[in-house]
């Protein structure tokens, strides 16, 4: 059947209806109950409060109310708080360019309204009593309050019921309304929050310090498995605790970003945080963290998304530069090499957190090529370990087991199924991974040989050529040095084709083209040169080091598993192999007590 398609009839342009133009506006700002959640604590917290409660029905659906002991809105200001583009906070373009507020666009209340019942009622300090506002009506009426603002909404989406049938169970629109709290709590942790359902209380977190706050609200099991963060660029400041690798979870749920305590998701700072965890973390593992940025307001702009979730910085690269070197620096210590401060995480605060300082195995790293093997001996020398004393495998005396009590991962005992070295510290049985120990051994030593230099190209007897996009071919340009300093040379044949010249070295052989389109992928996504130069070299290194670290099933002498003990703990990042598996264990005295009963 061959059906013509007729051109629809022509409209003319005309402005949109009030009510219209509200409708378009909620369905940006207010997606489900914890869009409302999230807009009315940012007015509570506008308003000075000191405790929000937020009260919700029916996962939120049927009820929200958020109340505040904040500074109240006065009687004849009241109708102007449901009117779009009505606030108190912004009056000209310079204040919106160095917004610190939390809300400033003067659309939640009036979105808000336009889907659900919504009142108001507040009171000032020098106001006798409260007035009360029904927003559908416009009736303003005296009613009972102590000083500050309850916002009630109740029906949420009852006047677009299409929309309410796309939200969930009230239980997942309950967690995502806790969530919201929660993340504003994390930002806050100056106010008290309590959160109540049906009646029922759900949470509360009263007024304290950032760390107590984490506390409280992550509990104890993410606090003793994270490390403290904290950088301080004078315009740009990061504080807070970036999980360890081997507690990395599946899903990116414990993941809390706040800029100027503001609570946000931001795919750069996100970026920024994962490379720095790209040669530690396993697989797809998400790590946990809680980042706060402080940053000057006129150096990021608020005003990007109706929500205010996502903000842009005038300086990308900074940023993520920035978050980056915070978080290597946290991870840079290994547990192995900072066992006290391991086992009490509270110990090191976060404003006294500093940059680890360089290791030993980086002072004594040789000047490798990169195209060079490695060999993987001699490990550290026997003299710095002690183990000429206990080499032999006698019995230890009392004294000679005091004097290696500052070994976080003991003297050896004996190596397992040749791929294990069995250890005993103060805290029972150490099992060390000898090939990824190893292996990271080799990787940091070889990282901190190359420090910055170019990588070994191989030029290909017949250049490849390939159809590029403009958009390629701009990049090719653009980047030209940084791809040099990768070892490859990629220049313009035509209009619309590039072709490679050089390779990697240690790359000859592969699939040139499909290296070319990836290099220039990454450099167009990111357009940090540098960054792009340092992963790629830092790939090849990880190849190296797994191919030249001790392969299992070789035996070692006590004297070698003591002297790879001691190398882990001054090498940093030695928790994980370059793959991000755990390249140690400990197994406490309670818990093989426990194996065994004792005790019973």
């Amino acid at each position: 059947m061959n059906a013509v398609l007729q051109a629809a009839p022509r409209r003319p342009i005309r402005p949109l209806p009030d009510e219209l133009i509200s409708q378009i506006a909620a369905g940006e700002v207010v997606e489900r109950p914890a869009s409302v959640v999230r807009e009315l604590l940012d007015n509570a917290l506008d308003a000075g409060a000191s405790h929000i409660a937020v009260r919700m029905s029916g996962g939120g659906v049927r009820a929200i109310a958020v109340e505040d002991d904040g500074a109240g809105i006065p009687a004849d200001e009241l109708p102007l708080a449901i009117r779009r583009h009505a606030t108190s906070k912004i009056g000209s373009l310079a204040d919106l360019e160095g917004v610190a507020t939390m809300g400033f666009r003067g659309e939640a209340l009036a979105a808000i309204a336009s889907v659900a019942e919504l009142t108001i009622t507040s009171r000032c300090p020098d106001a006798p009593h409260a007035m009360r506002l029904d927003a559908r009506s416009g009736e303003l009426a005296p009613a009972p309050r102590a000083i500050g603002t309850t916002v009630e909404v109740r029906e949420l989406f009852f006047a677009t019921p299409a929309r309410r049938k796309f939200l969930k169970s009230d239980a997942t629109e309950l967690a995502h309304a806790v969530e919201a709290v929660r993340r504003h709590a994390l930002a806050r942790p100056d106010v008290g929050f309590t959160v109540w359902h049906d009646g029922r209380l759900v949470h509360q977190w009263r007024p304290a310090d950032r760390e107590r706050r984490m506390l409280d609200v992550l509990h104890e099991a993410f606090v003793a498995e994270s490390r403290p963060v904290s950088l301080d660029l004078g315009l740009l400041r990061i504080v807070g605790r970036a999980g360890t690798p081997a507690s990395a979870r599946a899903r990116g749920d414990h993941q809390y970003v706040t800029v100027n305590s503001r609570p946000v998701r931001d795919k750069l700072v996100a970026h920024g945080v994962r490379s720095a965890y790209e040669d530690v973390l396993h697989g797809a593992r998400q790590p946990a963290y809680v980042l706060h940025i402080d940053i000057a307001p006129d150096r990021v702009d608020v005003n990007v998304h109706p929500t205010k979730v996502e903000v842009r910085f005038r300086d990308g690269r900074e940023v993520h530069q920035a978050v980056r070197r915070a978080i290597e620096n946290a991870l840079a210590l290994p547990q192995g090499g900072t066992a006290n401060d391991a086992a009490n995480p509270q110990a090191t605060p976060m404003a006294a957190a500093s940059p680890p300082e360089p290791t030993s195995a980086r002072q004594d790293a040789l000047p490798l090529r990169v195209a060079e093997p490695v060999a993987p001996w001699p490990l550290a020398s026997s003299r710095d370990t002690g183990a000429e004393r206990t080499g032999s495998g006698a019995p230890m005396s009392e004294a000679d087991r005091r004097s290696t009590d500052d070994w976080p991962l003991g003297r050896a005992l004996a190596q397992l199924a040749g791929a294990f070295i069995l250890a005993e510290n103060e805290h029972g049985l150490v099992i060390v991974d000898m090939h990824a120990a190893h292996e990271r051994i080799v990787y940091e030593r070889l990282k901190a040989a190359l420090d910055g230099a170019r990588i070994a190209a191989q030029p290909l007897l017949v250049p490849a050529s390939f159809a590029a996009t403009a958009h390629e071919m701009a990049v090719a340009e653009t980047h030209a040095a940084a791809l040099e300093a990768l070892g490859l040379d990629i220049a313009p044949l035509s209009a619309s084709t590039l072709a490679v010249r050089t390779v990697p070295a240690a790359l000859a052989g592969g699939d040139v083209v499909a290296l070319a389109r990836s290099v220039l992928a990454e450099l167009a996504r990111f357009e940090d040169g540098a960054a792009v130069i340092e992963r790629a070299q830092h790939e090849l290194l990880s190849t190296m080091a797994c191919h030249g670290a001790v392969r299992a099933h070789r035996s070692l002498r006590l004297e070698e598993m003591n002297a790879l003990l001691r190398d882990m703990e001054r090498t940093e990042r030695s928790d994980q192999c370059n793959h991000g598996r755990p390249t140690w264990r400990q197994i406490t005295t309670r818990e093989l007590d426990a194996l065994f009963w004792r005790g019973r």
